[in-house]
């Protein structure tokens, strides 16, 4: 028998499987319906303007343009959204230091 070790547990390696399999079916099941592209538009509504952004300036997320729009691949817009955000990647500019007043 197989054991998967964790920092916290043990998990017996059938287990594993029959759990992230399911997993993986749900998922597949959710986004059966979804279009190949959708619209900035959209994917501002569904998945947050400020998250597309934060995507697309970090260059996990491409733009497609079409004629008279802007298109995402749903696909990496899901992908994104099901990864666990670091959102204090350096990326925001640092505040300057202040001089610290000295008592005299």
């Amino acid at each position: 028998m197989k054991i998967l070790q964790f920092l916290d547990h043990l998990i017996p390696y059938e287990t594993f499987l029959n759990d992230l399999s399911s997993r993986i079916v749900r998922q597949l099941k959710a986004d059966k319906d979804d279009p190949e592209f959708i619209s900035q538009r959209k994917a501002y509504e569904l998945f947050g303007r400020r998250n597309v952004e934060r995507w697309k300036r970090q260059g996990k997320v491409v733009s497609y343009k079409r004629p008279g729009k802007v298109e995402y691949r749903t696909a990496d817009l899901r992908l994104l959204q099901r990864t666990t955000q670091d959102y204090f990647d350096g990326s925001l500019p640092k505040q300057a230091e202040r001089p610290v007043k000295r008592d005299k």
